[in-house]
């Protein structure tokens, strides 16, 4: 099978094709034909440095195709099914290839109303957008600020707030308004514009996709007991103190029921992926290159050649 595999971390460059054996399924797991790979900005982060991990490395944890072999000890999968999931993250992933195997309890069944490549979209982004608001315990009525809205993550998180019956405040670029106001924000502040705690105050949750100094200055627009989650960087304890909330990081992990959650709420429309570009598996140096520019909207995904 052809996969990318990196012999050094740097650029994009490193990425390169090469082929390898199809794997063989272990306990627990099934054989995947992969239909779509998705890709996160952790995949440029691990391809640049990933010191715990020795090479060769096939990067790639989002993962939508076909059922093609079992595993032993498999019996709520068949052959032939459709699935999708985020296949052993943080460990590597191996998805940027043809064939990748995986734990069941690391996927679910894709729904028919969604491509693969929407499918494979919604893995690790969504995942983590819907981990955030459990960990913020948002509930309807209250009023969260999502950062970078129009990202991966953030498009996800709009959705699942809105329909979470929650008041979503969401940053964006002017760019990028009329997109986020579609996804289900009631309020967009472009950022560019003025700074964003000169616009929000007194929020009960805020989720923070982008780090820097957008974290610190987060705590300011929270009311008293409010919540913050942040994806990018860790909350400063003292600050959290000083002003009467809770914060914290988390890191995605992967989780069958709330793939299946996902994957309902999409059947029923409440959720939908949006992919802005699709790249075959042997361009995605070119994937990397467009993630890295920090543009991006909704989803980038890789498609094998058939």
């Amino acid at each position: 099978m052809k996969a990318m595999v990196i012999h050094e971390y740097g650029g994009p460059e490193v990425l390169r094709a090469e082929d390898l054996p199809v794997p063989v399924p272990a306990d627990g797991e099934v054989l995947v034909r992969v239909r779509a790979v998705s890709v996160n900005p952790v995949d440029y982060k691990r391809r640049r440095s990933w010191a715990a991990q020795p090479l060769p490395v096939v990067l790639g944890w989002d993962v939508s195709g076909v059922v093609e072999a079992l595993g032993p000890d498999v019996a709520d999968f068949r052959v032939g099914d459709e699935v999708f999931g985020m296949v052993r993250f943080p460990a590597e992933g191996r998805a940027y290839a043809e064939y990748v195997s995986a734990p069941v309890s690391d996927i679910a069944r894709k729904p028919p109303e969604l491509t693969h490549a929407q499918a494979a979209a919604m893995t690790l982004a969504a995942l983590t957008a819907e981990q955030a608001l459990e960990a913020l315990a948002l509930r309807a009525g209250q009023t969260i600020l999502i950062h970078a809205a129009a990202g991966g993550v953030g498009h996800f998180a709009v959705q699942l707030a809105h329909t979470r019956g929650a008041r979503v405040i969401a940053t964006a670029s002017a760019r990028n308004i009329d997109f986020v106001r579609g996804l289900g924000a009631d309020e967009i502040v472009d950022y560019h514009a003025r700074p964003f705690e000169e616009q929000v105050s007194g929020v009960d949750a805020v989720f923070d996709t982008v780090g820097g100094d957008t974290l610190p200055r987060s705590f300011g627009v929270l009311r008293p007991g409010g919540r913050l989650v942040a994806i990018a960087g860790q909350p400063d304890e003292a600050l959290a103190r000083q002003h009467g909330v809770h914060a914290e990081r988390i890191l995605v992990h992967p989780s069958r029921p709330q793939l299946e959650f996902l994957a309902a709420e999409a059947a029923a429309g409440r959720v939908v992926p949006h992919v802005s570009q699709t790249f075959p598996l042997d361009r995605v140096a070119d994937a990397h290159r467009a993630l890295e520019t920090g543009r991006t909207v909704g989803k980038i995904v890789l498609e094998p050649v058939p």
